[in-house]
């Protein structure tokens, strides 16, 4: 009789009127020979894999009350930094004519801001690599203007550090019409447990038919240490399913001397599932060159 009454239970729990909720998540793996530093192995890798729930609720008239949990796994050993979960972007926000308001843990607008034209996000050859910046700040409240700016976007974001050190903000504004695309950002004293830190980023891209061409410049101040880096990337969608893609960048901002070069191909089986090749180097002039060279798959839900 118990579970009858469970299952009741459940179902009319399910009835009631509830807050609109998206599941979404994106599962990339990729086997890839990594050699690192002389030491070469092949291995299973999970690129930012995740899962999460968002939605809204009208509490007013073009008023929405606005939500998102969002939390990175590891497909390929369920070992994320020790846990099984961790956190990505997540908030809760107000949503309105006049732009959106939220409060959580969020990537920062410098770090939006480059995301069209980093074609190896996420991967071996991601910008991090040479670039400061790519910060997902807690302690964050964030506004983003309104979509009736049309192709002007702006981001202004304020990280309260608490017991931490001194507060940092975040901006961007980004004009995105059509062919064309360019964004300017600068972040100062987001980075956790550093003060004194400036970062200043300009980027462009621009798209001719099948072809974008992308590129960004960023200078970095923390203290008496500066440093300052470019890249450059190109994207030509040869046909609707098969797409190629290249990257180079160098900077001296994490070491000096650092390069990193990617080039690859996707096939895209629909919207939602890829897979695609790929080759990686990262070198400097000081520790060590990387190299990987790899195979994968990306399902998006």
């Amino acid at each position: 009789m118990r579970y009858w009454l469970g299952g009741l239970s459940a179902l009319a729990f399910l009835a009631q009127p509830s807050v609109a909720v998206t599941l979404y998540g994106k599962a990339n793996v990729a086997f890839q020979q990594a050699d690192e530093a002389g030491d070469r192995e092949l291995e299973l890798q999970s690129n930012s894999s995740r899962i999460g729930l968002m939605g809204d609720n009208a509490i007013a008239e073009d008023v929405l009350v606005i939500y998102r949990f969002e939390y990175e796994t590891s497909v390929d050993d369920g070992d994320k930094d020790g846990q099984t979960l961790t956190q990505r972007n997540i908030y809760l926000g107000l949503q309105t004519n006049y732009g959106t308001l939220m409060g959580g843990v969020y990537d920062s607008p410098l770090k939006t801001s480059a995301s069209k034209v980093d074609l190896f996000n996420d991967m071996e050859g991601d910008i991090r690599n040479i670039f400061a910046g790519e910060n997902r700040s807690k302690n964050v409240i964030q506004y983003v203007s309104p979509k009736s700016w049309g192709p002007l976007t702006a981001k202004a974001a304020y990280v309260t550090k608490e017991t931490d050190g001194i507060d940092g903000w975040s901006t961007s504004l980004a004009y995105d019409q059509g062919a064309f695309y360019v964004a300017a950002a600068m972040d100062s004293n987001i980075e956790e447990n550093v003060t004194g830190q400036k970062t200043w980023r300009l980027v462009g891209a621009y798209t001719l038919g099948p072809v974008m061409l992308g590129g960004a410049w960023e200078k970095y101040e923390q203290q008496e240490n500066e440093g300052n880096g470019y890249f450059a990337s190109a994207q030509w969608n040869i046909t609707d399913k098969w797409v190629f893609k290249t990257q180079y960048g160098e900077s001296d901002i994490k070491i000096e001397g650092r390069e990193s070069f990617s080039i690859g191909g996707d096939y895209k089986f629909d919207k939602r599932t890829r897979t695609f090749v790929y080759y990686t180097r990262n070198q400097d002039d000081v520790i060590r060159d990387d190299d990987y060279l790899g195979v994968g798959m990306e399902l998006k839900f």
